[in-house]
């Protein structure tokens, strides 16, 4: 039997005595994410290899008192880094509860993609042969080694310390959220083939993760966050009017919201998943786009 007092906010979307870690958490959506739950009581950790950016935040959260924000070196790419950065939060913390994969780039665009007047979109011969001396395979590998793969080694290297963090809290399960994108739904390319068709790997390995942990009777949880257009180095700095929407969203349609995302509407749906109000989701993917997938083709 619950009390109302179990149903407050303060106590289902409570994050006090959490232990988390963001990764690319020092800018854009990381930098929302991990101010989001340093705010409402987790401990975070920020990972990137731009560690000068890092102490940026960290130093700014420490000057005025707000929750706790501590830089950490990690290259998501390395999986030395990985299990550096595994081993300092196992020395300080001996557990996890929260872990953001959020680290992203990019990768190869084809520029002229939506511009019918580019010679590119001539004719077949033109389209293919431009499309076809892209960055290469190599660029591909790099941007699939972050966007990607990235989620499996952090997922896999710290499942032993985010099951610690389920048996420290009763009734809680810890959470893995990874931040996949409403470009791996929309079957348009926006541009960028192999940045979409790696967001569209991120969201179904993170199903099987879920599944395949589930099924291990490993107290971990595992969802994605597909984003839609939000203020980041990867977009802008600032999003303002639909007409800026527009051009960074490459839809076909208007996105129905008319403007960016928040950063509360991002870190939100964070805390909610990482919250005790989020401990019966698993294997799940909630769009956060502002009705982009609504009014554009897509595999939802």
């Amino acid at each position: 039997m619950h009390s109302v007092t179990d149903l407050k906010s303060s106590a289902i979307f409570d994050l006090h005595g959490r232990v988390a870690l963001v990764s690319g958490g020092g800018t854009g959506i990381g930098l929302m994410i991990a101010e989001g739950l340093a705010a409402n009581g987790a401990k975070v950790y920020i990972g990137a290899r731009r560690t000068e950016v890092l102490d940026k935040v960290a130093g700014k959260w420490a000057a005025h008192g707000k929750g706790t924000i501590l830089p950490l070196y990690l290259d998501v790419t390395n999986r030395d880094s990985i299990i550096a950065a595994k081993n300092i939060i196992e020395d300080k913390e001996g557990k996890l509860h929260i872990l953001v994969n959020n680290a992203g780039i990019v990768g190869p665009v084809s520029q002229f993609l939506n511009d019918p007047l580019a010679p590119e979109n001539a004719n077949a011969e033109a389209l293919g042969s431009a499309l076809f001396n892209d960055g290469g395979p190599d660029a591909w590998s790099a941007l699939y080694e972050v966007n990607t793969f990235s989620i499996y080694y952090m997922t896999t290297a710290f499942l032993g310390l985010l099951e610690k963090g389920s048996r420290d809290i009763e009734g809680y399960t810890s959470s893995v959220v990874n931040i996949t994108s409403v470009s791996g739904i929309v079957k348009i390319a926006q541009r960028h083939f192999a940045y979409n068709s790696a967001k569209a790997a991120a969201t179904h390995l993170t199903k099987m993760l879920a599944t395949e942990i589930a099924l291990k009777g490993i107290p971990v949880r595992i969802n994605s966050i597909a984003p839609g257009v939000y203020a980041s180095e990867m977009t802008a700095d600032s999003i303002t009017g639909p007409e800026e929407v527009a051009k960074v969203s490459e839809s076909l349609i208007p996105v129905p919201a008319g403007r960016a995302g928040s950063a509360g509407e991002i870190a939100g749906t964070v805390i909610y998943l990482s919250s005790p109000a989020g401990c019966y989701t698993n294997g799940q993917e909630i769009v956060v786009d502002g009705g982009y997938i609504a009014v554009n083709p897509s595999t939802a």
